[in-house]
């Protein structure tokens, strides 16, 4: 299992500068994923036609493991911060490739939205809202007991 710890904390993010500092975010305490991760962008952000056939190898030239380049290339593309190609998508000229791709910025920008709706007050309920904490808390019993059981 790929190790997917982000630090999303609200100082760190406004702390972001460059691509040096989002690497820290995204892999914190490992400078190995830190430095894949800021070739890998570097590649993708430079690359003339947008679009890179082969990532390994430009990524294993700089000096990045396969297993490394592998493990933070997957990290990536769950997050959405690169997508591959498919030689069948007409807008990329039928190439087959990494890209960046903006799925990232979309889903923080749905999360930002999610997130006002669920504070508005006009928008809920007291009783929904009761009623999950509700759902929550005989999910808690029953996960304890079953652990009482185990032990």
């Amino acid at each position: 299992m790929i190790y997917t710890k982000v630090e999303f904390a609200s100082v760190r993010i406004s702390q972001i500068h460059n691509i040096a500092d989002l690497s820290k975010l995204l892999f914190p305490g490992n400078l190995n994923h830190q430095y894949a991760f800021m070739v890998i962008w570097m590649i993708l952000r430079w690359q003339p036609e947008s679009i890179v056939a082969n990532l390994a190898t430009r990524s294993y030239s700089r000096g990045v493991s396969r297993r490394t380049f592998e493990r933070v290339r997957a990290k990536m593309r769950r997050m959405g911060l690169i997508q591959f190609v498919s030689r069948f998508d007409r807008s990329f000229g039928n190439r087959e490739g990494w890209v960046l791709s903006t799925r990232f910025e979309q889903n923080l920008q749905q999360l930002r939205d999610t997130i006002s709706q669920l504070r508005d007050i006009d928008k809920g309920s007291l009783e929904e809202d009761e009623r999950l904490i509700e759902i929550a808390r005989r999910s808690l019993k029953a996960t304890k007991h079953s652990n009482d059981d185990m032990a």
